[in-house]
Order: structure tokens, then C-alpha cells, then sequence
């Protein structure tokens, strides 16, 4: 054999030996379809106030039945002049329908009325938010927690904040709960227990401000368990003679909030008077 013919197919194997060897392809496992309808044992009830959401509610209940695989939603449609009733039929939520809008927040009763979980979780049908940013307040309320808020405070570094976030920030020093800072069950997402709807009562969850204080008197576990800036995904509201009327709304509950804060810890709300000697004033 000459030289050149050993030079030659040395130089041939060499370049089989570099060449990847050809993975064998297995075909693809199918992957598991989503249950359409609701489970009739549910451990997690997921409940949506809606109105006029037809373009996001679809994607809102495909997210919320990938929390758990015991799951039930509730959509409450109230005041909608879409298809989103009809959507949320479609792919299997249960559906409470009101032809005239029930009031902010009011949808949030009326789903905890009907849901049949031991975990009641809360969105909005506006903004979709993933499975993985829903699951760490069902997770905590599977572990002890109450009431599992979302531990997003708002924007604080303003020269003038928010009156809302400051309300917040108020209410929970009132309550001596500074750690909360600005988290509150106004927020969404947020999860309560079934001993937690128990002890609040479903009509409460109407006025967040006031089933927050009542959650913190009655010696549930509160606790912010996972951050979503829901601030940003937010729709800008509307204004009526150059006033946003919802902000008055919230604002109102906190100042009841407060009030009920009083009336059960006394004018101070429990704070010490410090070293002031109020009975030498004439």
C-alpha cells in the first residue's frame, strides 16, 4: 500500500471521527390537555371579577387553571356589554352573570359566596398574570397563612405619594403592623384561607380596607408572601370632573378602616402616651 493511500484514508477516518453522531429521534410526548371545565372536588377556587374583558379573560382562566390540578373558576360578569360571559362559558369557568355592574370590588363577595376550595385566590380579568406568579399565595395559604397578600407597596419615593399608598402605609401602622408597609388586600393577587373567609364573612371582602384591619384584629396570619407590581399593569381610569371617583371610594374604606381600628383598641389604638404628664394641664 503506497504512502498516499495511507495519508488518504487516515485523513478520511479522522473526519468521520469528528463528525457528531446522529441522535435517534423519539417522537414527542403529547402534552396534557388542561381540564375545560371546573374540578367538582376543588382545593383552590380561583374567582375573576369581570367587565368587559373579552379580550384578556380567555388567556386570565387558561393561567388560573394551571395553579393546581384541583381547581375551580369563578368569573363574576357584572355590567359587561361583550362577549365576556360568553367566553368564560366556553372554556368551562363557572359564570355569575349581572346584567348592571355590582360596584368595585363587589364581585369579590359574590365569588367568595359560590367557591367551594379551601384556598380562595383573587385576580382581576383585566391583566394576565402567569401560573408561577400565583402559585406562591396558594402555597402559603396551604401552609398556615390566613390571608396571603401581595408584597407590592406601591410608589413611595414620590415627592407627593399617592394618597392611596399612603393610606396604606397608615392603616397598617394603626393595625402595628409597620412590616406590611403598603400591602393590603386592596391589591391583587391574594389568597385567603377557608377559616379566613369564615372569619371575615364574604361581604366584607367588598370594603378590602376593612376585611384587612378585621383580618389583622382577629389574630389571622397575615403575611406579604410574593411581589407582583400590579401598578404598572394597571388601566388608567378614567376621570369625572377632573377626579378619579374610585380613588375616593378606596380612600373612604381606610378612614372606616381606621375608625374600626379605634373603636376596638381605644382613641390611641393601642399606642402609649410615652412620658407626657397630660393631667398637669389646666
Amino acid at each position: 500500500m503506497s504512502l498516499k493511500h495511507i495519508r488518504t484514508s487516515a485523513r478520511r477516518t479522522g473526519r468521520r471521527a469528528l463528525q457528531p453522531k446522529r441522535r435517534i429521534s423519539r417522537p414527542a410526548r403529547p402534552a396534557v390537555p388542561l381540564p375545560a371545565a371546573n374540578h367538582p372536588a376543588p382545593y383552590v377556587s380561583v374567582i375573576i371579577p369581570a367587565m368587559n374583558e373579552a379580550g384578556t379573560i380567555g388567556r386570565v382562566i387558561a393561567r388560573a387553571r394551571e395553579v393546581h390540578p384541583r381547581c375551580e373558576v369563578i368569573v363574576v360578569v357584572n355590567g359587561s356589554a361583550d362577549n365576556t360571559a360568553k367566553i368564560a362559558l366556553s372554556l368551562g369557568a363557572h359564570v355569575i352573570h349581572f346584567e348592571q355592574p355590582l360596584g368595585h370590588d363587589v364581585g369579590r363577595s359574590v365569588g367568595a359566596e359560590a367557591a367551594k376550595g379551601e384556598v380562595l385566590l383573587f385576580i382581576d380579568g383585566d391583566f394576565v398574570l402567569n401560573a408561577s406568579q400565583l402559585r406562591p399565595f396558594v402555597a402559603a395559604v396551604s401552609h398556615g397563612t390566613d390571608v396571603a397578600l401581595n408584597d407590592y407597596s406601591g410608589p413611595v419615593r414620590q415627592e407627593f405619594p399617592h394618597p392611596v399608598v399612603l393610606s396604606k402605609h397608615v392603616l397598617n401602622i394603626m393595625l402595628g403592623r409597620p412590616d406590611l408597609k403598603g400591602c393590603s388586600l386592596t391589591a391583587v393577587p391574594h389568597a385567603l384561607s377557608r377559616k379566613a373567609l369564615a372569619s371575615l364573612g364574604s361581604g366584607l371582602l367588598s370594603r378590602p380596607p376593612l376585611a384587612h384591619a378585621q383580618a389583622v384584629l382577629e389574630g389571622l396570619q397575615v403575611k406579604a408572601v410574593h411581589k407582583v407590581p400590579v401598578g404598572r399593569l394597571n388601566a388608567v381610569r378614567p376621570k369625572q370632573a377632573g377626579t378619579d371617583p374610585l380613588r375616593e371610594v378606596i380612600l373612604t374604606d381606610h378612614l372606616d378602616a381606621a375608625g374600626l381600628v379605634l373603636q376596638r383598641r381605644g382613641e390611641r389604638a393601642g399606642f402609649i402616651d410615652g412620658n407626657r404628664r397630660r393631667g398637669m394641664v389646666r
